[in-house]
């Protein structure tokens, strides 16, 4: 089943902060907001290929190899790309103070899982894994409008917004440069374990 290793903005506990992440988020101090969205997320400039983390998982895939599951307990390529991008979807939306491209975009519409329009995946089970289809228009587009999103806003950011307190649940609390970094942290693991699951599909 999914593994709540991160928490979302919307769920009871907040998202921990390690030193790593602080040092991450240090590291990036000085060299103005571009730092912050590194490879293979920064795409600045128009010549930088598009859906950079989900569409070399995904490319090409029918609906039932994006639902494969390696095990019943195993999470599918079609989960792990929406449950990335409903992470990042939330958490930018609430640092930035906007609504979430989900909801202000159609896409939950468009999506029509049978799952509460506020769920990102944090802690599903294993039913609620496998409720959740679609094909891989629907999961580039998708990805694509909150990354548009996700840029836009990172591009408007100065040194020292990054420095901004986002949640003082935590000790220390979390500035808005280790959320970020967080995000990046979230997407890598999740993009990576697709491409693995892929490897499963494509050698059976």
């Amino acid at each position: 089943t999914a593994s709540p290793a991160r928490t979302i903005f919307s769920a009871p506990a907040p998202l921990a902060v390690n030193r790593g992440t602080d040092a991450a988020a240090g590291a990036a101090r000085g060299r103005g907001a571009d730092a912050w969205w590194p490879a293979p997320f920064r795409r600045y400039n128009d010549r930088a290929p598009r859906h950079d983390v989900s569409f070399p998982a995904i490319e090409g895939l029918t609906d039932e190899e994006l639902s494969f599951r390696v095990d019943d307990g195993a999470n599918p390529i079609v989960w792990l790309i929406w449950h990335l991008t409903r992470v990042q979807d939330d958490h930018v939306a609430a640092v930035a103070g906007t609504e979430q491209v989900w909801t202000s975009g159609g896409w939950a519409d468009r999506f029509a899982l049978p799952l509460a329009v506020t769920e990102t995946g944090y802690g599903h089970r294993a039913e609620q894994v496998a409720a959740v289809r679609a094909d891989v228009e629907n999961l580039l587009g998708y990805y694509d409008a909150v990354e548009e999103v996700t840029l836009e806003y990172v591009r408007g950011l100065s040194d020292d917004d990054l420095d901004r307190i986002v949640d003082e649940r935590w000790t220390p609390p979390v500035t808005l440069g280790a959320r970020l970094v967080s995000v990046i942290i979230d997407d890598v693991a999740h993009a990576e374990q697709a491409a693995y699951v892929r490897g499963s599909v494509e050698r059976r």
